[in-house]
């Protein structure tokens, strides 16, 4: 079996799995350009990468290849590398700092563009997890109206990597919980609408929890190289 058709098949047992409504992010970050155009030729059109340098690049060599592809960021983004990812993309789900929120919201003034983000929440158990703890995000979010350029989308959080599934699953329903709180609390983030939980090993715990976007390389991929 050849790897485009490996490729096209865990998309399309993706998409048997995924409920409607939930919607399908392939995380390409560290794949080839040659194996996301595989991926837009079975029908993805949505994919995450999580290093500047390395959308930019990608965006480079696909361009009149993939009309109709869809960019979105994921990974922890420097403020002095916003140019490389702004223009491009149609949502980055990874802001977890003010300060990140203040650059990205300032790049918007100048350039004359609203940016689609989601909050990053810091669940999970590792230290070495980044984002907003609830209460860091409930301020910043009371203060929402500050940043004209700014659209608030939703929450995107990773569980613990653990293995045993009620503890990520309890991980999970923390955020949305949370996701739900900010709804009721902020009736005017009328937009606030996505839960972006869940990836290649526990999307299906994620989908229990509420996830209505999951990102998953590996299972689409393969293993990054």
């Amino acid at each position: 079996m050849t790897k485009s058709l490996d490729i096209k098949e865990n998309i399309e047992h993706l998409r048997q799995r995924l409920p409607s409504g939930v919607k399908l992010v392939a995380v390409s970050k560290f794949h080839p350009s040659s194996a996301i155009e595989e991926a837009y030729a079975a029908g993805q059109r949505c994919f995450a990468e999580s290093r500047p340098q390395e959308l930019f690049r990608k965006i480079g060599e696909l361009e009149g290849k993939c009309p109709e592809i869809e960019w979105q960021f994921i990974g922890h983004l420097q403020t002095n590398k916003l140019k490389l990812v702004l223009p491009y993309v149609s949502l980055v789900q990874s802001v977890d700092s003010v300060k990140l929120l203040q650059e990205i919201d300032r790049w918007g003034k100048a350039a004359g563009k609203t940016t689609d983000i989601l909050l990053e929440m810091h669940i999970a158990g590792e230290d070495s997890k980044q984002g907003f703890f609830e209460e860091e995000a409930l301020e910043l979010l009371f203060n929402a109206g500050k940043y004209a350029n700014i659209r608030f989308r939703g929450l995107m959080g990773m569980a613990s990597n653990v293995d045993d599934e009620e503890i990520v699953l309890s991980d999970f329903r923390r955020i949305a919980d949370f996701k739900d709180y900010v709804c009721d609390l902020f009736p005017e983030l009328d937009a606030f609408d996505i839960l972006s939980i869940g990836m290649s090993g526990d999307w299906p715990l994620a989908l229990q929890a509420g996830s209505n976007m999951v990102r998953i390389g590996s299972a689409i991929f393969g293993e990054r190289s």
